[in-house]
């Protein structure tokens, strides 16, 4: 399976590409301003599964999506690359960078993201919660549900306007392929990720808004000191993507230039 996926050759072909995962909902076009922020290196803004260009893709769970991420990166003769991922994007990018087979990857970047519920307890509620909103995404009205999934506590930062927006965005969603792609990448079915993020040997890097409380404990618990991106709640990198892309652009120069 080959994701859609659009690139963009950068000024040196040296570099790692770096490799963008939107959220749940999101699309590659989620990334769309990024790429002139980072003009040396080359980049490729992928569509997950059931999103977008992907929408037709169909996966069971987290090893089919990586298999479908890799099969993408080999389709695009990508061999040494940077790994940045938001919420959805960011759990999956970290499944990949904890598999063995993972020998290109330079770095992981994740933003909002949670490595894994610990609890049995956690894991029964998350799969009910998921299952409901899934239930919803089959059968009512669509735009209700997405109004009611900006409601929630992780995005309380954002204004009425931003809601409104997000809403008319992912209105171009298919709500049943998403449905499908909900159940199959549920935080309850995500192993926990902890013990072998730690063991990574490759630098891993958590960005996370400063008005997000919930990442913010979880961002602590993983790295110990991530990098807060000011005046912005969950979905940083659309809430104040100039302070998101400088703080990227200082990590890769560090690591890459």
């Amino acid at each position: 399976m080959i994701l859609h996926a659009v690139p963009h050759l950068g000024r040196r072909s040296d570099l790692p590409w770096i490799v963008w995962l939107h959220g749940f909902l999101g699309g590659h076009q989620e990334w769309q301003a990024f790429p002139p922020h980072f003009p040396d290196w080359s980049q490729l803004r992928v569509d997950l599964p059931g999103h977008g260009g992907s929408v037709g893709i169909q996966v069971h769970d987290f090893a089919d999506v990586d298999s479908a991420l890799r099969a993408t990166l080999e389709h695009y003769g990508i061999r040494n690359y940077w790994l940045v991922g938001y919420s959805l994007g960011g759990r999956i990018a970290m499944y990949h960078a904890c598999q063995p087979e993972g020998k290109g990857l330079r770095g992981l970047v994740v933003e909002g993201s949670h490595p894994g519920l610990v609890r049995k307890a956690e894991r029964e509620l998350r799969a009910l919660s998921d299952a409901r909103w899934g239930q919803r995404l089959t059968h009512e009205h669509f735009q209700t549900v997405l109004r009611d999934w900006y409601q929630q506590p992780v995005f309380h930062s954002l204004s009425h306007e931003q809601r409104a927006a997000l809403v008319a965005l992912r209105e171009q969603n298919n709500p049943k392929a998403l449905a499908q792609m909900l159940e199959a990448t549920s935080l309850a079915r995500q192993p926990d990720l902890r013990r072998p993020l730690c063991q990574l040997a490759v630098p891993f890097h958590y960005l996370c808004g400063e008005r997000d409380e919930k990442f913010r404990a979880v961002a602590a618990e993983l790295s110990g000191s991530p990098e807060l991106i000011p005046n912005a709640g969950h979905n940083a990198h659309r809430e104040a993507p100039a302070a998101f892309s400088s703080a990227l652009l200082t990590l890769f120069r560090h690591y890459d230039l």
